[in-house]
């Protein structure tokens, strides 16, 4: 964690210290889990670590993707538990892999997508999302079907743009963010215990997802001009 943390400025240890604060006394003061805290901390790693283009993002991420699915599980998410589970296993390794393969000086290689790759991203994330979103629909227990869906649907376009290192996926990651806190919302006045800690860690997200969209352009840019 040492060698980690010394690479980090400033500004990053400030932004860590700042969330994992607010998440201790989020934890504190609502009476909630050790469990849910390491699931948020460990989430902040992890979108940390992926902006500054470093490969332990994918070590933080599995325990946080395991983490969050439970967490998901007993609020009826059943998008997110089938998202982290059945889609995010298996690409926390397969990302460790490529990443490793493809790396400078211990940083990622930053790549850029055309104009019309990204529309067609854009297209089949809409549909996508009102697909699932329909499918989701018939469970009983579903909660917010169509805000899942997309949340989920984004979530896997983003991270197959991670894992092939395109900076868009960060453009995904800030609507993908935008709408996570919003349906945390909902479950928060519903009476979800793991609502505030949730609303705070997706909003740490939200702001890494603007830092990473900054660091990544600029790393794509570099990457084009050598």
């Amino acid at each position: 964690m040492r060698r980690i943390l010394s690479r980090w400025s400033i500004y990053e240890l400030i932004w860590l210290g700042l969330f994992c604060g607010t998440a201790i006394g989020i934890t504190v003061i609502s009476k909630d889990t050790l469990f849910g805290f390491t699931v948020f901390l460990t989430g902040v790693l992890c979108v940390l670590l992926a902006a500054k283009g470093s490969l332990m993002t994918y070590v933080f991420g599995m325990y946080n993707t395991f983490g969050y699915a439970y967490l998901a599980y007993g609020n009826g998410l059943y998008g997110e538990v089938m998202l982290n589970l059945l889609f995010f296993v298996p690409m926390n390794v397969i990302g460790f892999v490529m990443w490793k393969n493809h790396r400078e000086e211990g940083k990622v290689v930053m790549k850029q997508m055309s104009g019309k790759s990204l529309l067609g991203v854009a297209a089949i994330s809409a549909f996508g999302s009102l697909a699932l979103g329909f499918a989701l629909s018939f469970i009983p227990s579903q909660n917010s079907p169509y805000i899942d869906a997309l949340t989920t649907v984004l979530s896997v376009m983003a991270t197959f743009l991670m894992v092939r290192r395109y900076k868009e996926q960060w453009l995904l990651y800030i609507v993908l963010n935008l709408f996570t806190v919003v349906l945390w919302v909902i479950r928060l006045l519903d009476g979800s215990p793991d609502g505030a800690l949730m609303i705070v860690m997706w909003s740490a997200y939200l702001i890494n997802a603007l830092y990473g969209y900054y660091t990544w352009n600029k790393g794509a840019k570099e990457a084009v001009a050598s």
